[in-house]
């Protein structure tokens, strides 16, 4: 079990940053060339970190001799495609696994019908729903974690009329197990009129990373049952049981507002959430013993080493606190032990 009191000190140069760009969702994978790769989002900071990203971000991929960084840019992974396609003009929350000799790579793809300037975007508009209301959960594989990727043309995971997910599917977290099936946790929204209705976590079960993915009928978490959480990330332990932290949205289930809560299940669906129990904290202790509570500490990732998670690494940002108000951001490194 994750606990806050793993976290080690964080170095102040490890993760990955770029100038001029707002950078968030780091995944990390050891590639067939011993080395540590992040693929992340990043969209120019010429637009406005939101909702920048819901129009402009784009999968890139960094490299790194150690796991805790600092990691190179390297390449753009998904780059925007055109608007015909389900993801022709975003792709964001990438999720890097490996499989026998295959990487797979799921994120969230976004399309719109219009085009959009720095000067054109204004806060959450029609336009910015509308792109909201097309993002879809998908994939692309590669044999080499250095590409080249093969773009699916459809989305893994497409919405559900008069379902929790009726308005859009994003935010996946994979768990693929030995014989190749998949544990999928994804963020769904429903529409509510013409509008989308509140943020739930929706599960879908796949004997196959290409599926077909068989999702359950209801939500198996949201505000309605407790569960007030975003950016899950899974793990399934030696005797199959499958472990999961979060966001804590507003810290009644970890006790801190955006820290790690926990939970646990035998078959996936079913959660056992830990109360009062935090698997990691906002506030961070730099190696050289300065501490910060970090404006944003968003989007968990573990990176797990012959069966021990080895580093954690989160979206953050300097600011006052909260996604849109920070006044840069990094994917950073904390070393776990």
């Amino acid at each position: 079990m994750l606990t806050s009191t793993m976290m080690r000190q964080a170095p102040i140069n490890g993760g990955f940053r770029m100038d001029k760009y707002w950078v968030w969702c780091g995944s990390v994978i050891k590639g067939e060339d011993d080395r540590y790769h992040m693929f992340a989002s990043r969209w120019s900071m010429e637009y406005p970190m939101h909702p920048g990203w819901v129009f402009r971000s784009e999968i890139v991929r960094a490299s790194s001799d150690s796991r805790e960084g600092p990691y190179a840019f390297e390449e753009v992974v998904l780059p925007a495609r055109g608007a015909a396609y389900w993801d022709g003009q975003a792709t964001h929350n990438p999720s890097i696994v490996r499989y026998k000799d295959q990487y797979v790579l799921f994120y969230t793809g976004i399309t719109y019908p219009f085009d959009v300037t720095p000067d054109s975007i204004a806060g959450e508009d029609e336009r910015y729903f509308t792109a909201q209301a097309h993002k879809r959960i998908g994939i692309a594989t590669a044999t080499s974690v250095n590409g080249p990727w093969v773009r699916w043309d459809e989305p893994l995971l497409q919405t559900r009329p008069q379902a929790f997910d009726s308005f859009l599917t994003s935010n996946p977290a994979p768990c693929v197990s030995d014989d190749g099936s998949v544990l999928l946790l994804y963020k769904a929204r429903a529409y509510v009129g013409n509008r989308m209705g509140p943020m739930t976590i929706g599960a879908a079960k796949a004997n196959r990373i290409d599926g077909p993915y068989e999702r359950v009928s209801d939500p198996i978490f949201s505000v309605d049952t407790g569960g007030e959480i975003e950016d899950p990330f899974v793990w399934q332990g030696e005797d199959g049981v499958y472990h999961m932290i979060a966001k804590d949205m507003t810290g009644k289930i970890c006790g801190e507002k955006h820290a790690g809560m926990y939970a646990n299940s035998n078959n996936g669906l079913k959660w056992d959430i830990v109360q009062g129990h935090k698997a990691y904290s906002r506030h961070v202790v730099w190696e050289n013993g300065v501490s910060q509570v970090m404006g944003s500490f968003e989007r968990p990732f573990l990176l797990i080493e012959n069966g021990k998670a080895t580093c954690l690494f989160a979206a953050t940002g300097m600011g006052p606190g909260g996604f849109s108000r920070n006044s840069i951001t990094w994917n950073m490194s904390v070393p776990l032990g």
